[in-house]
């Protein structure tokens, strides 16, 4: 489970909470101030089925937010790899008594740092493939948390570990001002996920968990959370004449959403071509749409060309029409030429 600062201040720990009933747990509250003191581990005639053994990657803004959070949901974890329990029904206790050692299930970034270790490279292209970026967000977030002193320390065969042994990411979106494809932080931590599970010679299910209406909570593939956004949003007719109304600004929010949807493409290799094509189709395929690009802001406009050029380079989009390199070419050679006389 991806667990961020942010979202935790604003649901007020709702993903705290479903890591807990995953795993047969829920807090012990202090009626009286409203604060949680402690975990109860639930028996297992009372959850109905086996716990589900939960490894958090936490943001580097959660860490240093919520180190009492932290070292609750480790609490947890001791709690329930301690009990003597079948190990069908506590697979975290039974990996537990095979190590012979406290297990470590959070993880993050090193003390001081912040990320998931490849926005860097998604932004430059610098890289060759998805193994590369994968080792970097394994790298990146080698370092276990909780435990006696709190502090973080380095365990990178642990992490690596987990990620092999892992069925699906939950990463929850609760903010019901943006969405999959605002922001790089989505792209580089889910995509980073499944970049690592490729660098390790394994794949899981990648769940983006809407929970933007807390009473009708909705899970969904990775590709059925970006194909409602392109669908809905991105190539709404209403979307896009909105944004043309807002001048240079609008240019950069199309710019943002194919960068977002080929940086999906690239990391997790799990995007439709034809959601690519049909974002071409409407930003540069539409002669209205590319001439505002060119118009108000060509640094947008190359910098969607370029990247509808990186996910041909990479071999994640075969459109139809054998003219679409060359046209790709010629306006960012235009839009380049503007910048410079501008």
């Amino acid at each position: 489970m991806d667990l961020w600062g942010s979202a935790s201040l604003r649901t007020g720990g709702e993903e705290i909470a479903q890591g807990l009933v995953l795993m047969g747990c829920r807090p012990q509250w202090d009626h009286a101030t409203g604060r949680v003191t402690g975990i109860e581990v639930l028996p297992p005639a009372a959850i109905g089925r086996p716990r589900i053994d939960v490894t958090w990657r936490i943001s580097g803004l959660f860490r240093d937010m919520f180190p009492t959070q932290i070292a609750l949901l480790d609490t947890a974890v001791a709690a329930v790899a301690a009990r003597d329990e079948a190990d069908e029904d506590n697979p975290l206790a039974a990996t537990a008594r095979k190590d012979k050692r406290r297990p470590a299930r959070i993880f993050g970034s090193a003390p001081g740092t912040f990320g998931s270790g490849i926005e860097e490279k998604l932004a430059s292209g610098d890289w060759s493939d998805r193994a590369a970026l994968g080792t970097i967000y394994l790298d990146t977030a080698s370092f276990a948390y909780g435990g006696a002193e709190g502090e973080g320390e380095m365990a990178a065969d642990a992490f690596a570990a987990r990620m092999a042994d892992a069925d699906l990411l939950i990463h929850t979106g609760d903010d019901a001002g943006r969405d999959i494809l605002e922001g790089s932080a989505d792209v580089a931590f889910i995509g980073g996920f499944s970049a690592a599970l490729a660098a390790l010679g394994k794949s899981a299910d990648l769940v983006v968990l809407d929970t933007t209406d807390p009473e009708k909570p909705r899970a969904r593939s990775l590709v059925e959370a970006v194909t409602r956004t392109v669908r809905a949003r991105a190539i709404n007719p209403r979307f896009i004449a909105g944004q043309m109304r807002h001048g240079p600004r609008g240019a950069s929010e199309f710019a943002e959403t194919v960068d977002r949807l080929v940086g999906f493409a690239e990391t997790t290799a799990a995007i439709p071509p034809a959601l690519i094509e049909a974002v071409h189709e409407a930003y540069l395929g539409d002669a209205a749409v590319r001439a505002f690009l060119l118009d108000q802001n060509p640094a947008a406009a190359r910098a969607i060309a370029q990247r509808f050029t990186d996910a041909r380079r990479r071999g994640l989009w075969h459109p139809l029409r054998n003219s679409i390199d060359s046209d790709l070419a010629e306006l960012i050679a235009e839009a380049r030429a503007l910048e410079e006389a501008a």
